[in-house]
């Protein structure tokens, strides 16, 4: 078969989010292996504005225990009934910062270099392989989750897992979970649902009727490893496999970043023995990675998903992850959290949107003035919004 017409129908096939012969934009940079850096005056920026911004963010380094484990204890663990740890955890660094304009780094701080967990950031790697298996053809967002999952089969055993047992839970859809709207209903690795950020009253929370799937938001992890426990069921593979070879390796991450689940999360799959990992570091575990590669991932959305000449994520679906969710306009899809209202971050424009993790970890992206920027540690959303919106100030005119 000519090349020509075998490289038509493998587009036919792949469908256009994988056509990866997309024209570069003149004069854009992606960094390779080695992240190209440009001085402050070089990116357009005042360089003792800039300073003053970073310096700033340093003060306003995060107040909470620098031992995750200990921070997990006397924050969850305090007020929640089951919040015991059953995943990874590690002390954290220092307050650490990276600032990206136009692709080039123009400053950092702090241990860039080093691997943290990122909490609930995760959550955005997670959203991100469902979107590559969406756009693959793979799934359907509007389709019920339960079509797509079988009985899943725990190591070292035990009785299967139902993850839709219900009438109400079969009609959960991914775009559901995907946004957090679903009130699924069940228990998963120990956790049930209702433990998780119950209120003042869990005895009510655990008892109360459930919303129709869609109408109401709620914040919930064991949910978010529902949703990860169903992508693992249509990959078939280990998710971080899949993250590293279709988003990470791409991008050019390094090699240090580890996606974990918990102690008990193990299934079998097709014979073999494979980890479930997690959304979020809510009882351990999740995506460690340094705030480079951190970064890198923020870069990739700040471009709706094209990485110079290759589209990664559709840009359809990056579009969807920054629709506003209807119970709550703050979020998209996991974890895209939007400024849309300026609720979030009312110091700085609508436009700016976030990938956020307990810490605080933010991964800030602007795309009017073309602006990646890492922020870990820091106190509150309060204090990143503040510290965007004077590096956005020390941008000359």
């Amino acid at each position: 078969m000519p090349l020509m017409r075998r490289a038509f129908l493998a587009l036919l096939v792949l469908g256009p989010a994988f056509a990866f012969a997309q024209a570069r934009v003149p004069g854009e940079y992606f960094p390779g292996r080695e992240w190209q850096h440009r001085s402050p005056a070089e990116a357009g920026f005042d360089a003792a504005k800039l300073k003053a911004a970073i310096d700033f963010a340093i003060s306003a380094e995060s107040k909470r225990p620098r031992d995750m484990a200990e921070d997990q204890r006397t924050s969850f663990g305090a007020r929640e009934p089951m919040a015991g740890i059953v995943g990874p955890m590690k002390p954290r660094g220092d307050m650490t910062g990276v600032i990206v304009k136009g692709g080039y780094i123009v400053a950092e701080w702090g241990e860039p270099s080093r691997v943290d967990m990122t909490h609930s950031v995760t959550k955005s790697f997670l959203s991100t392989v469902v979107g590559i298996a969406s756009d693959r053809g793979m799934i359907r967002v509007d389709d019920p989750v339960a079509s797509y999952v079988p009985p899943v089969q725990p190591y070292p055993g035990g009785d299967t897992i139902d993850l839709f047992p219900t009438p109400r839970d079969r009609t959960i859809t991914w775009d559901d979970m995907l946004r957090q709207t679903s009130d699924w209903e069940g228990t998963l690795w120990g956790k049930p649902d209702w433990v998780d950020r119950p209120g003042a009253d869990p005895e009510a929370n655990r008892t109360r009727e459930r919303a129709k799937p869609g109408t109401t938001w709620k914040y919930n992890d064991t949910r978010v490893n529902a949703l990860a426990l169903a992508a693992l069921n249509v990959w078939r593979r280990p998710l971080p496999q899949v993250l590293k070879e279709n988003v990470m390796d791409p991008i050019g991450a390094s090699d240090t970043w580890r996606w974990f689940g918990y102690e008990n999360s193990f299934v079998v799959l097709d014979g073999q023995v494979m980890q479930s990992v997690s959304g979020g570091g809510h009882y351990g575990g999740g995506m460690f990675i340094n705030a480079y590669d951190m970064a890198r991932f923020g870069l990739l959305t700040l471009h709706r998903g094209r990485w110079g000449g290759r589209q990664i994520l559709s840009g359809q679906w990056v579009q969807r992850a920054l629709t506003p969710t209807v119970p709550n306009r703050e979020y998209g899809y996991m974890n895209w959290h939007l400024n849309a209202d300026r609720t979030l971050f009312p110091q700085v424009g609508a436009h700016v949107f976030a990938h956020i993790g307990n810490g605080v970890n933010l991964i800030m992206v602007d795309p009017d003035f073309d602006l990646v920027v890492v922020l870990r540690w820091i106190d509150g959303n309060k204090s990143a919004g503040e510290t965007l919106k004077r590096i956005e100030q020390a941008i000359r005119p």
